[in-house]
């Protein structure tokens, strides 16, 4: 079962306190899954879902707020939404049931945004709405970089009640447009927690945390990884560099090099992999890194100008390509 699913099972099982909070949250379930039709020339009260047991729970808290009945049926899902839905539909005393639930104002026209009696209600209210939205058309997405708690919204206007919503609740929520599709989407990990939490969902969230803190641990694991291995190839890059510039400093003094120059030199060269600490252990006596460092920086200062002199190749002259190694 999916996350959502997961979530929307969960929070089906909670019934708010009062009956204010139920209204808010039949009202947005109506708000943002269906709204208003004009049927023969009456209107009609309808909301579409993917859920049975959410269509019931429609009809039942229908019955119970505002003494209506309502009709479900199976309709075929569009391309947006395949599979099987059911429709609940609300067609004796439609019209009074839109101006009961805030669909409709006093002069028969469609509300575009959610009633201001519920959004300006108490934290219980604004959680009701939360709540049908999400029932209505909400998802949730597996933890991870792309990680989101989101409701596809029937207009701009919706989309910025349920961002207020959201704010007087405490939790940072933004409106999106994307291909003329609005929707609410809140992605840091910390806000979608304290929102499955104000849903109901708190088995559910326990769940998603553990899944984010893995997914965490794994990526910073990860960064490490690649990090210690960026590390590494930077490090070759370098001693394959300085061995290539000390072999042709070697090649320019000749004879000429000071001893304990060459000497520094030739350990570079005998010991590749090794690292200026390792050198100054390899060498007789053993020197610091510093010391190593010091005389190697020397022998190739010593012999560019040597061959700055001679009208040669200097030392970086047979440096290797960095994109073949």
């Amino acid at each position: 079962m999916s996350l959502t699913a997961d979530v929307k099972l969960e929070i089906m099982k909670t019934r708010a306190k009062s009956t204010q909070a139920r209204a808010a949250e039949i009202s947005s379930i109506l708000r943002f899954g269906g709204g208003l039709q004009l049927i023969s020339g009456r209107i009609a009260v309808e909301a579409q879902t993917d859920s049975q047991q959410l269509a019931r729970r429609i009809g039942q808290e229908l019955l119970d707020l505002y003494g209506v009945r309502a009709k479900v049926s199976i309709v075929a899902g569009t391309g947006g939404r395949p599979g099987e839905r059911f429709l609940v539909r609300v067609f004796e005393n439609g019209e009074t049931l839109a101006r009961q639930t805030g669909l409709m104002d006093s002069r028969r026209r469609t509300v575009r945004g959610l009633p201001n009696r519920l959004t300006t209600g108490n934290r219980e209210d604004l959680a009701g709405i939360w709540r049908g939205a999400f029932l209505a058309a909400g998802s949730l997405t597996d933890p991870g970089r792309s990680n989101a708690l989101e409701v596809i919204t029937p207009n701009a206007e919706t989309a910025m009640a349920l961002v207020g919503a959201a704010n007087r609740l405490g939790i940072g929520a933004k409106a999106r447009e994307v291909r003329n599709v609005h929707r609410v989407v809140i992605r840091d990990g910390e806000e979608i927690a304290k929102m499955l939490k104000v849903l109901g969902a708190r088995e559910t969230v326990e769940s998603w945390e553990q899944m984010r803190q893995r997914r965490e641990t794994r990526a910073t694991a990860n960064r490490l990884v690649n990090f210690d291995d960026a590390n590494l190839r930077r490090s070759a890059q370098a001693a394959v560099t300085a061995c290539a510039r000390v072999e042709r400093a070697l090649e320019i003094l000749g004879t000429d090099a000071p001893e304990h120059l060459s000497y520094a030199g030739k350990l570079r060269v005998q010991h590749r992999d090794a690292s200026l600490d390792e050198l100054g252990r390899h060498a007789e006596p053993p020197m610091t890194k510093d010391a190593v460092a010091g005389r190697i920086r020397r022998l190739l200062a010593l012999a560019d100008k040597r061959a700055h002199e001679l009208g040669v190749p200097d030392t970086t002259a047979n440096l290797p390509n960095v994109d073949d190694m």
